[in-house]
């Protein structure tokens, strides 16, 4: 399967370049017009050139919009058949990759990618009399207007935002100053290289809580490299968990009914009904068109149904900023509940087959067992040959009771 959990995403390869063109293809035999934007990445402009030049080839319209977030063209696909988003999304420079969106900004589904699968076995190029056209659209304005629409943030605001050289940077400083926040902007630069980890991960981005402390800010915001991620800090610098950010975006928001991934904590069930989903934002985009006030993951993706069902890093940052506005964000964390989370991994080179074997739907999915202390979830990972386990409880004990019953399932390989 060329389709992980967020769209096709690889190092930069012959084989990604090859992919591009025949997705292109793909899109205008599928879909009559389609909107293409890329990140900051230096190797984006020639696979955006390439999907560009298979739609055109088959004799598709295209509809290009240059450097923008993942979430931009997603909101931009509203006025379209199809969207699709040159990235590699968090992950290091010599990747890369394709997001493909429905009109409503979600994600393809399984099956729509399975079709998609499909259709890149060969190409449906059209003759010389037959070929597309292409035309260039601001997709920024229409996106930053619309989550302008819906936040309302403290005049002069002191803020940090840090979009780590992405695509974030060609939207979230002017939207949060249109808003009215003050920002201290670092790496609020498209250099096509990162100066920190794109991955907004509490140890790459030390420096965002010195600064919100030394510039006495009310919070802090960081992109990853597509902005369709948003982390934050609080007013006394420190960074906050994805799991009390999606509780703190939940009670704001009042939402009753929120949609997560299976290996978030179980501190959300206390404020909203839960539905879950396995790890990965297409998956929570796909329950949410059904069900479900919002929805996000852990790692940063915030998904709100009212502007799309795209991840969206800018609207999260605004919204933040927002809270910030009324709330002390470190009060208010402080306040929640904590937790203990274990995660361990176990080699195993055939760590795919036994998942499968334990009763899994599919190794990457994994399973989650749960009861009112406390779960565990056992998956294979996506990228090496280990099996991953991860278990919270109410208290120490229970969290350590729980990894080690799910340590135990995967040596007695008992189905479920």
């Amino acid at each position: 399967m060329l389709f992980g959990s967020s769209g096709i995403r690889r190092k930069y390869d012959q084989i990604l370049i090859d992919t591009a063109l025949r997705v292109g293809s793909a899109l205008a035999h599928r879909s009559s017009d389609i909107v293409i934007g890329m990140d900051t990445r230096t190797t984006s402009p020639l696979l955006a050139h390439l999907v560009v030049s298979g739609i055109l080839g088959s004799g598709g319209k295209v509809k290009t919009t240059g450097v923008v977030p993942t979430p931009t063209v997603a909101y931009a696909t509203r006025n379209a058949h199809a969207g699709c988003m040159i990235t590699a999304s968090h992950n290091p420079e010599e990747y890369n990759g394709i997001k493909l969106f429905n009109p409503n900004g979600s994600s393809f589904t399984q099956s729509q990618q399975t079709e998609m699968e499909d259709l890149l076995k060969s190409p449906y190029w059209t003759d010389w009399q037959h070929q597309g056209s292409e035309e260039s659209i601001d997709a920024i304005t229409p996106h930053k207007n619309a989550i302008l629409n819906a936040v309302h943030i403290e005049p002069a605001l002191p803020i940090v935002l840090d979009c780590g050289n992405g695509a974030g940077c060609s939207i979230s400083p002017a939207l949060l100053a249109d808003a009215g926040a003050k920002a201290v902007c670092i790496n609020c630069n498209q250099s096509g290289h990162f100066a920190r980890p794109s991955e907004p991960l509490e140890k790459n981005l030390g420096h965002v809580g010195e600064m919100v402390r030394k510039t006495h800010s009310r919070c802090g915001v960081v992109h990853d490299g597509d902005a369709d991620r948003m982390m934050a800090f609080d007013n006394r610098g420190r960074y906050i968990g994805g799991d009390h950010l999606l509780m703190l975006f939940a009670r704001y928001m009042d939402a009753k009914r929120v949609v997560t991934t299976s290996d978030a904590s179980m501190i959300i069930d206390e404020v909203a009904e839960v539905r879950r989903t396995p790890v990965g934002d297409t998956y929570v985009s796909e329950e949410l068109l059904t069900w479900g006030d919002f929805g996000g993951e852990p790692s940063g993706a915030w998904i709100f149904p009212k502007i799309s069902y795209c991840p969206d890093g800018p609207h999260a940052a605004a919204l933040f900023c927002e809270i910030a506005s009324g709330w002390n964000i470190a009060t208010e964390i402080d306040a929640m509940p904590s937790y203990p989370i274990l995660r361990e991994s176990m080699a195993s080179p055939t760590a795919r087959e036994t998942v499968m074997a334990l009763g899994a739907s599919s190794p990457t999915n994994g399973i989650r067992i749960s009861d009112e202390e406390g779960w565990y979830l056992i998956r294979a990972s996506g990228t090496e040959p280990k099996i991953r386990i991860t278990a919270e409880g109410k208290t120490l004990a229970k969290a350590k009771d729980m990894l080690a019953k799910g340590k135990e399932r995967i040596r007695q390989g008992k189905t479920a």
